[in-house]
């Protein structure tokens, strides 16, 4: 088994000592940016300080943010990289983009990020690009920008089209975006249970304060550990559908529901 990660901690790839604080912080996975976080200035140093990190092992999964699918130098640097565990991959807009990356990364797990209503409308053809590709996710920042909306809201359409392509696409359900306000923590766990009633699993951030809450909010609550036991007990004594004492019917696909709920309580993937 392996554990199921929902955290998932940005640090600014010029401040190694800030990412050295973000993989002992709790997080499940910790991704290191070379993109947004660096001024320009700064890429170069960014990627030779996150090239040393991952020159060794390192106790957590490390993802590393690149600045496009059309940074070469940085696919090459960190290919091979022992603390390596994926890419990030921003502006990602058509499947070649990642099959670009594929080619100069062999062997190393990527996740596009779509940013675009180009990228949005290609979400399907992006997750089957190209079998690196082991999950997709919306950077919201951008998208939100090139669509011209304000409120989060009109984001959902293009959220549940991911969610969707993701899972034809026989891959994990997305992760959220960032929630950019690290002090209104009540804000951020109402987001949360509205992702993962839109069918993410897990969010991104940006502060270790956020890392509890969004935990918090996709863990099953004791009540729909209880309601999922009792499905897969019910299940276990009589294989086919039925109807619980409470008047829930249960079938295979509840009974499939109920075993990722479990599944996820204990943190595992099966």
């Amino acid at each position: 088994m392996t554990t199921t990660p929902l955290t998932y901690l940005y640090a600014p790839g010029d401040r190694p000592g800030v990412v050295l604080k973000a993989i002992a912080s709790g997080a499940d996975v910790v991704i290191v940016d070379l993109e947004d976080a660096v001024a320009p200035d700064r890429k170069k140093y960014a990627l030779a300080a996150t090239a040393e990190l991952l020159a060794a092992p390192q106790p957590l999964p490390v993802h590393v943010r690149i600045n496009s699918p059309r940074a070469p130098e940085e696919i090459e640097t960190l290919t091979g990289l022992p603390g390596l565990c994926a890419l990030r991959v921003p502006k990602v807009a058509h499947g070649t983009d990642i099959r670009r990356v594929a080619s100069l990364a062999p062997g190393v797990p990527l996740y596009p990020l779509l940013e675009s209503a180009l990228a949005i409308e290609h979400a399907y053809a992006i997750a089957t690009a190209h079998p690196a590709v082991h999950g997709i996710a919306i950077g919201e920042a951008d998208l939100r920008a090139d669509l011209g909306v304000r409120d989060g809201s009109s984001l959902d359409w293009p959220r549940i089209r991911i969610v969707i392509a993701a899972r034809a696409a026989g891959l994990a359900p997305p992760t959220q975006s960032v929630f950019p306000d690290i002090r209104d923590l009540d804000a951020l766990y109402a987001s949360c249970t509205h992702g993962r009633a839109l069918g993410f699993l897990g969010r991104a951030a940006i502060h270790p304060r956020q890392l509890p809450v969004i935990e918090r909010a996709f863990r099953p609550t004791p009540e729909e550990i209880e309601a999922a036991a009792q499905v897969v007990k019910a299940a276990a004594a009589d294989g086919g559908a039925l109807a619980l004492p409470d008047g829930r019917f249960v079938d295979a696909a509840i009974v499939a529901a109920a075993e990722r709920t479990l599944s996820l309580a204990r943190r595992e993937i099966p």
